[in-house]
C-alpha cells in the first residue's frame, strides 16, 4: 500500500482565531462595497477573510512538526506568529485584491509544498502527485455561492467547483472560471474602444470586462425605456395636489420622477353590507419615519367606498398598524366594517382569485429626499394596463421550506410578480440576447476574431466573449427581480425598498412597493447592472478554474485534489427551492449559451443533499437519505482526496431541535458527525469561525449562530485502535478542558461555545476505530456526544474554583432563581455551604434583601460610582456585572476602562460570563444571555483598549503637567 509522508498542518494545531474572525464580521458588515458576493445572490456563504485564511493554513505546515527546522518551542512558536502575521494581513478586506499581500502568502504555500515533496521524494508516484513545480489542484462538490473555490484561485491554486444546482454553477463560471478566460484585454464597446481589442495594461485584469457590463447594460435600459416607458410615466404635481400641502407647493406643475408605487393587497369585505367592497390589507399606513420627513397613508372612506390620501408630517398612532388586527386569531379589520378577517378567510379568497390590489401612494424623487403623494386614477390604471407575455411558468413546490406564499393562491412563480413587473422582466431577459449579438458584432469591428466557437467549449473570440458578457447582464435581470416583485417590503426607517430575499425564505407580504424598474434608484437595471460590474473588479482574473454540474453524492470526485467544502445544512436552506426564483429568468435569457446548465424546466431538486420531510415522506427518511448520502460523499473525499492535506469541511447548525432521554440534542449536527465518523475520517482541527455580524446574534432559540465549525479530517488510519467507554471519557477529560480554555482564549461566543466544544470531544471520539460500551455494543455517536456535553459541564463546574466564595453562592442562586426573589431562609442555608454570609453579600453591593426575600442585583442596578480599586470585598461576580452596566451605557471604551483597573482578575471575569451564559441557555432565560454573550465577543476589543490605557494615563499625565508649566 503507497504510504504518504504527512506533517501536521498549521490548521491542525493553531490559528489567529481573533483576527480571522474580526475581518469575517467586518466582511459581512453593510456599506463596504462591491464584493463578490454581490455579482449573484445565494444564501449562507462563508466569508472570504474565512475561506482565505483556512486554505491558508491547510496547505502549510505547523512549526511543531518540523524540528529539523524549528526545534525548541521557542523557534515553533515564534514560527508559528510569523505565519500568524501572514493570515492577520491576508484577511483583511482591503487586502482582497492586495497582490504584495496576497504573493507573500503564496510564497508560504509553494515552500511548504516543496518540503511535502521532499518528504514524498521516494514515493512509487512522486513523480505525479509530488511534483514541487506544480501545485496540486483544489476541488469543493459543493460549491454553492462560491467563495471557497474562489479563494483556492486567488491563493494560487487550479480550482474545480461543482454542485449540482445549475444557479450555483453559473455563478461559479462567473467568479473563477469567466474572468481568466477574458483577463487584461481591453473592452470592445464604441464608447471605451481606442481600435484595437487585445492584452492592454490599462485594462488590468477583469476590469475590460467590467466596463463591457456596465456600458451594455446601460444599452438595455435605454432600449427597454422605449420599449416600456409607457407604463413607468412620471408623476405631476398639481395645485391641487398642493391645496392641503404646502410642501408639494415648489414642485406644482413638475413632472416628477417615480422611485416606488406602493400598494396594498385586498379581498372582499366579509361584511355581507360590503360584499362589492375590497378592502386593503395593510401592515403599516406610515411611509416614511425621517425626522423632519415624516408621512403616511390616511384612508378615506365616503359614498360605500374608500380612497387613500398622503399626509406630510407625523403619523397618528393608528396609522403604524394599518388594517392588522392586533387581537389573537384574526389577521385584519375590514376597513369598512371593523370586521375581523381570519387568516383562513384571506386564504379562501386568495385561492379563489378574489384577492387584489390597490394603490396607496406613489414616491417620488424630490429636490433633496423624497416626495410621497397621494395615489392617482391615471397611475393605477396604467399599471393594470400592462399585458406580459412570455412569463415563466414553472409550477411553486406545493411545500418548501420557508415557503408561504401558497397558501395565498401562488401556485407558479410568475405569481410572484404583477403585471407590470413581469413586462419588465420578460423585456430586460428578451434584452440580454439582443445585447449579446451587439456585442459580438462590436467586438469583430474592434478587431476581436470570431472563430465561432461558443463559451461552453472553451471559446474566447468574438462568439463567446459576447456570451461572457451576457452572463452578467443576466445577474443584472436577477438582481433587479429581487428588488422587483410582491414580496418586497418598503422600509420607511431609510425610505427605500428591500429585496425579497432578506432572509432564506419567501413569505407573504401584504404591502408591498413596485419599484420603477427603469430609474437610477434601488432595484433599478441600470444600478443593478453598474454594481455587478464594480464587482467583477473584486474578483482575481487568473489562474486556471472550472465550474460544472455534478452531483457530490453520486458524481465522481476529482482524484488527489485539495478539498475544502461547506455542504448543505441538513434542513436550515431549501437551496434549490429557494433559486428557482432566479433560475426561470436564467433560463429565458441563456438557455442558448448554456444549454447544458438550462436544459430542464426547474433546479434538480429529489438529488438535493437537505433532509426535507415533504419530499420523502417522513422526518426519519429525509434524516436517513441525508445520513446516506453525506456518509457515501465523505467516504469518496476520504478516499480520493490528495492525502498530503487535511480535507476541511465547514458547518453551521441550529441550536436544538428535539429534546429526548439524553438531553437536548440536534439532529443536523448529529447525522452529520455519523456521516464523518462512519465515512472514515478522523477529525484533526476543529475551529469556531464567526460567520455573521455580532449584532445578529439576538439570544438563544434563533438558530442563528454566530459561527460556523470548520472541522479539519483526515481518514482515520486502518490500525486505529478500539476504546471503552471509560477510556474515552478519559481522554475527554484530560483533553477537553485545555480546548476549551484556547476557546475562550479566543473570546468564541458563549452561544457558540457548547456547539464548538463537540469539535475537540469528536477528534477524540473519531481517533478510535470504535468505542465500546460496557456489553460491548459501539458507542453512538448520541452517546458521545452526550458524554462531550457533560465533560463540559464538569469543565465549566470546576473553573468556579477560581472564584471567590461570594460568586460562588451567586452562581448557586443564579442557576436557582436567576433576578428574582427567593427566600432568605434558603439563602442563608446555601450561604453556609458556600462559606459566606447574606449580610456580607448585601455589604459588598450585589444582594438585596427585605420582607424574607433577597434577590441578585441585575447589572443597571448597580452602582455607576464602582472603583474595584477601593472595593473593600470585591467579588468575581460583581467585576462581571459592572462590565455589562458600562458596557451596555458606554460601549467597548468605558468597559475598557474598567477592565484595567481589574488587572489579573479580568480572566475569571471572563470564565464567569461564560458559565452564567450557559445557565442561562440551559434555563431558557433568552434576555438574561443577552448581557454575557455581548460582553464575551466584545472582549478581545476591550482586551486591547485596556492594554493602551496605561499609554494614554501616561499621555494625559504629561499634557497635564506641560499645561502646569
Amino acid at each position: 500500500m503507497e504510504q504518504t509522508i504527512t506533517r501536521k498542518k498549521l490548521i491542525e494545531i493553531a490559528l489567529p482565531l481573533d483576527a480571522i474572525n474580526a475581518a469575517a464580521g467586518h466582511e459581512k458588515m453593510p456599506g463596504i462595497g462591491p464584493h463578490p458576493r454581490s455579482l449573484h445572490l445565494w444564501w449562507a456563504r462563508r466569508p472570504l477573510a474565512t475561506a482565505r485564511a483556512v486554505l491558508f493554513a491547510q496547505l502549510v505546515g505547523d512549526p511543531s512538526d518540523l524540528p529539523e527546522e524549528f526545534p525548541t518551542e521557542e523557534e515553533q512558536a515564534k514560527e508559528r506568529e510569523r505565519l500568524f502575521g501572514i493570515i492577520e494581513e491576508l484577511v483583511l478586506w482591503e487586502n482582497t485584491t492586495n497582490e504584495q499581500v496576497l504573493d507573500k502568502a503564496r510564497v508560504e504555500i509553494r515552500r511548504s509544498w516543496r518540503r511535502t515533496c521532499a518528504d514524498n521524494r521516494d514515493h512509487p508516484r512522486a513523480a505525479e502527485l509530488f511534483d514541487p513545480d506544480k501545485l496540486p489542484a483544489f476541488h469543493d462538490p459543493f460549491a454553492g455561492g462560491g467563495a471557497i473555490p474562489l479563494e483556492a484561485q486567488r491563493l494560487g491554486l487550479e480550482s474545480y467547483a461543482s454542485d449540482l444546482n445549475p444557479v450555483a454553477v453559473l455563478i461559479n463560471k462567473a467568479m473563477i472560471e469567466i474572468p481568466p478566460k477574458f483577463a487584461g484585454r481591453s473592452p470592445v464597446n464604441p464608447e471605451r474602444n481606442a481600435g484595437q481589442v487585445g492584452i492592454s495594461a490599462a485594462w488590468k485584469g477583469a476590469t475590460g470586462l467590467a466596463e463591457d457590463v456596465r456600458y451594455y447594460g446601460k444599452w438595455m435600459r435605454d432600449e427597454a425605456e422605449k420599449r416600456i416607458g409607457h407604463l413607468y410615466p412620471k408623476v405631476e404635481v398639481t395645485e391641487e395636489m398642493a391645496e392641503e400641502r404646502p410642501d408639494l407647493e415648489r414642485y406644482v406643475g413638475r413632472k416628477l420622477t417615480v422611485i416606488a408605487w406602493l400598494w396594498a393587497r385586498t379581498v372582499r369585505s366579509p361584511n355581507p353590507a360590503y360584499a362589492d367592497v375590497e378592502v386593503p390589507l395593510a401592515s403599516t399606513f406610515v411611509l416614511s419615519k425621517k425626522k423632519s420627513k415624516e408621512a403616511y397613508v390616511e384612508p378615506v372612506i365616503k359614498d360605500g367606498g374608500y380612497s387613500f390620501t398622503v399626509k406630510a408630517g407625523i403619523p397618528l398612532e393608528a396609522a403604524a398598524k394599518g388594517t392588522k388586527s392586533g387581537g389573537s386569531g384574526s389577521a385584519f379589520l375590514c376597513l369598512m366594517s371593523g370586521v375581523p378577517m381570519q387568516f383562513d378567510y384571506l386564504r379562501m379568497e386568495a385561492k379563489a382569485g378574489r384577492m387584489g390590489s390597490r394603490l396607496m401612494a406613489v414616491v417620488a424623487e424630490g429636490d433633496r429626499g423624497r416626495v410621497y403623494l397621494s395615489p392617482t386614477s391615471r397611475h393605477e390604471s396604467i399599471a393594470l394596463s400592462a399585458r406580459p407575455e412570455d412569463t415563466p411558468q414553472t409550477d411553486l413546490p406545493e411545500r418548501a421550506l420557508g415557503f408561504r406564499v401558497q397558501q395565498y393562491g401562488m401556485t407558479k412563480w410568475r405569481d410572484l410578480f404583477t403585471d407590470r413587473q413581469l413586462v419588465a422582466l420578460t423585456t430586460f431577459s428578451d434584452l440580454v440576447g439582443e445585447a449579446r449579438e451587439r456585442i459580438r458584432l462590436d467586438a469583430v469591428a474592434a478587431g476581436l476574431p470570431d472563430d465561432g466557437v461558443p463559451l461552453r467549449e472553451g471559446g474566447t473570440g468574438a462568439t463567446a466573449y459576447a456570451e461572457a458578457v451576457s452572463v452578467y447582464l443576466a445577474f443584472a435581470v436577477d438582481r433587479t427581480a429581487d428588488f422587483s416583485n410582491s414580496c418586497t417590503r418598503w422600509v420607511s426607517s431609510n425610505e427605500k425598498v428591500m429585496g425579497l430575499f432578506g432572509k432564506q425564505a419567501i413569505a407573504m407580504v401584504w404591502d408591498y412597493p413596485e419599484s420603477a424598474i427603469l430609474n437610477s434608484v434601488v432595484g433599478g437595471f441600470e444600478p443593478c447592472a453598474e454594481f455587478i460590474a464594480k464587482c467583477i473588479g473584486k474578483l482575481p482574473g487568473h489562474g486556471s478554474s472550472h465550474a460544472s454540474m455534478q452531483d457530490a453524492v453520486n458524481g465522481q470526485l476529482s482524484f488527489q485534489k485539495i478539498v475544502s467544502t461547506d455542504p448543505p445544512y441538513y434542513d436550515n436552506i431549501g437551496y434549490a427551492d429557494l433559486s428557482d426564483f432566479f433560475y426561470v429568468w436564467l433560463r429565458h435569457s441563456l438557455k442558448a449559451v448554456l444549454p447544458g446548465l438550462f436544459a430542464m424546466m426547474s433546479v434538480p431538486k429529489d438529488e438535493e443533499l437537505v433532509a426535507t420531510p415533504y419530499r420523502h415522506g417522513s422526518k426519519e427518511k429525509a434524516e436517513m437519505f441525508f445520513l446516506n448520502g453525506m456518509t457515501k460523499t465523505l467516504q469518496q473525499l476520504a478516499a480520493k482526496t490528495h492525502t498530503a492535506f487535511p480535507v476541511t469541511i465547514y458547518y453551521a447548525f441550529k441550536q436544538s431541535e428535539k429534546k429526548g432521554h439524553t438531553g437536548k440534542t440536534n439532529t443536523g449536527w448529529e447525522t452529520f458527525l455519523d456521516a464523518v465518523i462512519y465515512s472514515g475520517f478522523a477529525v484533526t482541527g476543529t475551529w469556531p469561525m464567526r460567520s455573521e455580524q455580532r449584532y445578529r446574534m439576538v439570544g438563544m432559540g434563533t438558530n442563528a449562530l454566530a459561527s460556523s465549525i470548520v472541522l479539519a479530517c483526515r481518514p482515520r488510519p486502518a490500525n486505529a485502535p478500539m476504546a471503552t467507554r471509560r477510556e474515552f471519557v478519559d481522554a475527554l477529560k484530560d483533553e477537553l478542558p485545555a480546548a476549551l480554555r484556547t476557546m475562550q482564549a479566543g473570546s468564541i461566543a458563549p452561544v457558540d461555545l457548547a456547539q464548538a466544544a463537540i469539535g475537540p470531544g469528536m477528534a477524540v471520539f473519531s481517533r478510535y476505530a470504535r468505542v465500546l460500551d460496557v456489553s460491548g455494543r459501539p458507542l453512538s455517536v448520541r452517546d458521545a456526544l452526550s458524554l462531550i456535553n457533560q465533560t463540559l459541564e464538569e469543565t465549566l463546574a470546576e473553573q468556579e474554583g477560581d472564584f471567590d466564595a461570594d460568586t460562588r453562592w451567586a452562581v448557586a442562586w443564579f442557576e436557582q432563581e436567576g433576578f428574582d426573589q427567593g427566600d432568605f431562609g434558603i439563602a442563608e442555608t446555601l450561604s453556609k455551604a458556600k462559606n459566606t454570609s447574606v449580610e456580607g453579600m448585601i455589604e459588598a453591593g450585589i444582594l438585596s434583601a427585605g420582607g424574607g426575600k433577597v434577590r441578585l442585583l441585575r447589572p443597571a442596578e448597580l452602582p455607576d460610582d464602582w472603583d474595584p480599586e477601593t472595593d473593600t470585598r470585591r467579588t468575581v461576580w460583581e467585576m462581571v456585572h459592572h462590565l455589562i452596566r458600562v458596557h451596555n451605557q458606554t460601549g467597548e471604551g468605558g468597559a475598557a476602562a474598567l477592565l484595567a483597573k481589574l488587572r489579573a482578575d479580568a480572566e475569571p471575569a471572563r470564565e464567569l460570563a461564560y458559565r452564567l451564559y450557559r445557565i442561562c441557555e440551559q434555563k431558557n432565560r433568552a434576555q438574561e444571555a443577552l448581557g454575557y454573550n455581548a460582553l464575551v465577543q466584545s472582549w478581545p476589543e476591550i482586551a486591547r483598549l485596556a492594554r493602551e490605557r496605561p499609554r494614554v494615563a501616561q499621555a494625559e499625565l504629561i499634557d497635564g503637567a506641560g499645561l502646569a508649566q
